[in-house]
């Protein structure tokens, strides 16, 4: 050990690092330290925190069972439709003892999360680590923060089973297409994917049928991996009606 270098008892303990990273700070060379650093920022080290993140999602959602993943844009107010429209079916979801899944955040997750907890629901939160935008919203019973967004996606569809997605960006058309992209391969049991809002997703749709399943790209049993619908009940009824096939 290096004359200068005290016993790793007595080094100070830097509480901003992972328990992992931890371990690394107690080599007692310069040149250990070094190759501690080294394999921080490597990819072997990577998978090891993105190991250590599922295993952590898989932990903390374990009770969740048969819970309805609810999507949308972070920028809808609470004064548009949609988002009184999330409000209302979440209540309804919770009326039926279902979870809701949300990212977390404001918008249409604050929506669904708000009507899952004013019901006395499951109200879960699956947040990630942004530069900007999202906090959490102030109705989460159950609350996860992620630093990957791959982990955090199949968190929504392992412990949900259906998708109700509303008016969104990117990141809601990705969580879309994912489910539909697992669905449509056969990599998960197919379940309900509702998109919520006939006016905003029509025109999507139509592209999808003329231009997408007219070059061939998809089939037309493809086009019946989702349904449209503007209203709550109808939405949530979807979704139990599924339910009860799978019992």
């Amino acid at each position: 050990m290096a004359a200068d270098a005290p016993p790793p008892s007595e080094r100070p303990i830097d509480r901003s690092l992972t328990e992992d990273e931890l371990l690394f700070e107690r080599f007692a060379t310069v040149e250990e330290r070094q190759r501690a650093t080294a394999l921080r920022v490597s990819d072997s080290w990577r998978v090891l925190r993105i190991m250590g993140e599922f295993v952590w999602g898989f932990d903390n959602l374990a009770s969740i069972e048969n819970g309805v993943s609810i999507f949308g844009s972070a920028r809808t107010k609470p004064n548009d439709r949609y988002y009184q429209d999330a409000v209302e079916v979440a209540r309804l979801l919770a009326e039926h003892r279902i979870p809701v899944i949300t990212g977390g955040g404001p918008g249409i997750m604050e929506a669904g999360n708000r009507g899952a907890k004013e019901a006395g629901g499951e109200s879960v939160g699956c947040n990630i680590e942004l530069p900007f935008e999202q906090g959490n919203n102030p109705y989460l019973t159950k609350n996860l923060l992620f630093k990957f967004f791959f982990v955090r996606k199949t968190m929504f569809v392992k412990y949900a089973t259906a998708f109700i997605v509303f008016p969104g960006g990117y990141g809601t058309m990705d969580e879309l297409f994912e489910a539909l992209t697992l669905i449509q391969t056969g990599k998960v049991k197919s379940f309900p994917v509702i998109l919520f809002g006939r006016a905003y997703w029509e025109g999507m749709v139509e592209w999808l049928s003329r231009t997408v399943a007219g070059a061939g790209n998809i089939d037309a049993a493809d086009l019946t991996l989702f349904h449209v619908t503007d209203d709550p009940e109808e939405a949530v009824r979807i979704v139990l009606d599924a339910r009860a096939r799978r019992a």
